[in-house]
């Protein structure tokens, strides 16, 4: 059976999934306002070629590797080339099926995270940000103001909140952390 988007889950999709497909395709050509237009060229597509799905979980699939396709599509075309230099062997690397998954993995553990993130009070998840950051407790005390004590305390407050719902995601962001 084939699944085709209705208006409303084209839209929740795009929503969802447009910038960390932005964020992807810009680890390839490192260009953000190119990654945006590539990322649009690939939604329109979907639309207008009304394009089905055998079933809801190709579709993410369909959008990194038609994302990367087009990356790379890019950064071969004759207009790049002219203004950029990129050698053959740059373009093979990342043309790597290892390349690939690495930056699906990164980009998807990216947005688990933020989003997990996002579910902190206001100071446990500012706190946590300024820690991914690399400050140190003693950096983010006093940007904030805070005691150490307190720094300490809400990353505790934070950790034990995020632990939960990162849980089932611990194999990704492992292999993120562990620089693959």
């Amino acid at each position: 059976m084939k699944y085709k988007l209705k208006l409303k889950e084209y839209n929740n999709l795009f929503n969802l999934m447009y910038k960390p497909l932005c964020l992807f395709s810009n680890k390839y050509i490192q260009n953000l306002a190119v990654s945006k237009d590539i990322v649009q060229d690939v939604f329109i597509k979907i639309w207008e070629d009304k394009i089905e799905f055998n079933n809801e979980n190709v579709i993410k699939s369909y959008l990194y590797i038609s994302v990367k396709n087009k990356s790379l599509d890019y950064l071969k075309s004759k207009l790049y080339k002219s203004t950029d230099f990129l050698s053959t062997k740059n373009i093979e690397n990342i043309e790597t099926h290892v390349f690939f998954l690495r930056e699906v993995v990164i980009t998807e553990t990216s947005f688990i995270m933020k989003n997990a993130i996002n579910t902190l009070p206001n100071k446990c998840a500012k706190i946590i940000k300024m820690s991914l950051k690399g400050l140190t407790n003693s950096e983010i005390a006093n940007e904030l103001e805070l005691s150490i004590n307190t720094i300490k305390t809400q990353k505790k407050i934070a950790y034990n909140r995020l632990r939960p719902l990162l849980k089932k995601f611990f194999i990704f962001i492992a292999f993120v952390f562990s620089g693959y």
